[in-house]
């Protein structure tokens, strides 16, 4: 608890954390690039970021691009703050926030890209809604995303994925799907850049399939 306590206090005095208690929290929306970035480049944001791993590697070899990590655990986005900081990488920021409030942070149109790494499948079916592919998240994200932006999605869970996939087909109507049940063995695996986190590390050694999809969002 003393850690966590730590690292409270140091997220307060972050520039690079965007959270309740400072003036950007009720200011960023619609003004990520003039307020945060001072820059015109691309905004891509992960959802979920847990300790930032995903949301710092692509910054690393993306640097014409913009990125947000995005998570509810303040301990994890220190984390992946430090190491933002500790590489230089400027164009990456944090923002706490659950991912059901998205919308109160980003303006329409505002976002050119998503990346969704290893969330929670809720597997129960009585958790279908709190599941982060569910119809009523992809319609935030579309509404906040630019048209024909792009939504990427890797998973352990073959439940999730075959979920994901039901809701695109009959409930969502999107662009340029392309999906492999093997990432690691698909044409698709330059698509993530080398990058993998902790649980894909975990899962992969236990020799777990990865699952892959992209789409753009259709536009309206």
């Amino acid at each position: 608890m003393r850690k966590k306590l730590v690292r409270f206090a140091e997220n307060a005095l972050r520039d690079n954390i965007i959270e309740p208690g400072k003036p950007l929290f009720d200011e960023i929306k619609g003004n990520w690039h003039q307020l945060y970035f001072k820059n015109d480049c691309p905004i891509t944001v992960e959802l979920g970021c847990g300790d930032g791993e995903y949301t710092v590697g692509l910054a690393g070899v993306q640097p014409e691009r913009n990125f947000i990590g995005v998570d509810i655990k303040g301990d994890r986005l220190h984390q992946g703050s430090t190491i933002a900081i500790e590489k230089g990488l400027n164009q990456v920021g944090f923002l706490r926030s659950q991912i059901h409030m998205l919308d109160k942070f980003f303006g329409e149109g505002e976002v050119d890209e998503f990346w969704l790494t290893f969330p929670d499948p809720r597997p129960k079916k009585g958790d279908a809604k709190r599941r982060l592919t569910n119809p009523r998240f992809l319609q935030m994200y579309q509404q906040i995303c630019k048209p024909n932006g792009w939504f990427k999605f890797k998973t352990d869970s073959t439940s999730l994925f075959e979920y994901t996939l039901e809701v695109l087909e009959q409930e969502f109507k999107v662009e340029n799907l392309e999906y492999t049940r093997d990432l690691y063995k698909s044409d698709l695996m330059a698509d993530h850049h080398g990058i993998k986190t902790k649980y894909e590390r975990i899962w992969t050694e236990r020799g777990e399939d990865i699952k892959y999809l992209k789409f753009r969002f259709k536009s309206k």
